[in-house]
């Protein structure tokens, strides 16, 4: 039963579960594009699933996905960051509960939107110790970066005409000033979801979503196994 309710601090919420074949192991939220929770984002629950994870992505669009970039944009700002905040740390809290769950914390992974929201659940979810980011997109401020509990990856193309490479170095100089542990990689001629092999436009690249997919998986299993 991959689609799940979950409990939160403000009732329960929806989301979609994977959980690895050994059902034990390391474990992350998995936080979507603003699509929603699209085919694509149960893709990479199922596939860090194999990765021996389990992953867990709250729909934080209750049930609605998109595929206008208009109307993407409209469901994004219209998000409220408190309910948001229980959707995370409520799903991060259910991970932790589970049998079988392994590692001192939970691990935030996300893309876009998501990814801006990784980094907010790191800095204001207590389970979350470890998080990644792809494309970091945040249009709803910034959290306190100091209350950042671990360490921080970053994936980044250098042609992403939505977060260009300046702005992505003034995050991770934010992050460090902040004391954040923050290693940021920049994939030459990578577009904005270079990752998603989905994605509307025309910007996957199969090789650069090999390499940083590599160094999630790598990265979530490091620093979630102390």
């Amino acid at each position: 039963m991959p689609d799940i309710e979950f409990p939160t601090s403000g009732g329960t919420s929806p989301g979609y579960l994977a959980v690895p074949a050994a059902e034990h192991g390391p474990a992350t939220i998995v936080l979507q594009e603003w699509w929603g929770l699209d085919e694509h984002i149960r893709s990479i629950c199922d596939r860090l699933a194999g990765e021996g994870f389990f992953a867990l992505a709250p729909d934080l669009f209750r049930g609605e996905t998109t595929t206008q970039p208009s109307e993407a944009e409209q469901k994004m700002m219209a998000l409220s960051m408190d309910q948001v905040e229980k959707d995370m740390c409520g799903a991060a809290e259910y991970l932790k509960s589970q049998p079988g769950v392994e590692g001192s914390g939970v691990g935030s992974l996300g893309f876009c939107l998501g990814g801006g929201l990784s980094v907010w659940a790191a800095a204001t979810c207590p389970e979350i110790t470890a998080a990644v980011s792809y494309y970091y997109v945040m249009p709803h401020g910034k959290p306190d970066f100091t209350k950042i509990k671990g360490p921080i990856l970053g994936h980044f193309g250098t042609n992403d005409e939505f977060v260009p490479v300046e702005d992505a170095k003034k995050l991770e100089s934010e992050l460090r000033d902040a004391g954040a542990e923050v290693t940021f990689h920049f994939y030459e001629g990578g577009g904005h979801a270079f990752f998603n092999d989905t994605n509307r436009l025309g910007t996957y690249d199969e090789a650069l979503a090999t390499e940083s997919w590599g160094r999630t998986v790598d990265f979530l299993r490091s620093a979630l196994s102390s």
